[in-house]
């Protein structure tokens, strides 16, 4: 059995989808930090067979979560301190990303100007969509 120890200050990134877990360690550049990360990938879960966790020994304040929804809409978020929870977060999708999502339009401006913001707003929340700001195109990760 794997045990993985408590962390008294920080916060853990629960429910993410099996093999998400990296994708959100680069998003949220967590190798940057200066602090230990602890990568669960695959660990049962009763609810949704198998899941990745995060477990961050840092202020949550440290960084900004509010790309995680749009990686995976399941994730939780659980602050600890003093060694326990006292507070479970669940994320809403933002109305506005900004330099995640890349506009797969080869004629959009974000596409050819370099060094240009891209930015995409949630059009349609009831389905997850986004659009780019500058062309309308929806996103899709193919």
């Amino acid at each position: 059995m794997l045990n993985v120890g408590k962390i008294e200050e920080g916060f853990v990134i629960d429910h993410i989808e099996a093999g998400k877990a990296m994708q959100i360690y680069d998003h949220l550049e967590l190798g940057k930090l200066d602090c230990s990360v602890a990568i669960i990938k695959n660990a049962r879960s009763n609810k949704m067979g198998k899941k990745d966790i995060i477990k961050v020994e840092c202020p949550i304040d440290t960084l900004s979560l509010d790309v995680l929804p749009i990686l995976d809409h399941n994730i939780n978020i659980n602050v600890i301190k003093d060694g326990e929870i006292v507070e479970k977060r669940h994320l809403a999708l933002p109305k506005e990303i900004r330099n995640v999502l890349r506009c797969r339009n080869p004629r959009c401006i974000s596409s050819i100007e370099q060094g240009l913001t891209h930015v995409f707003y949630l059009a349609d929340e009831e389905n997850e969509i986004y659009r780019c700001r500058y062309c309308e195109e929806k996103y899709s990760e193919t």
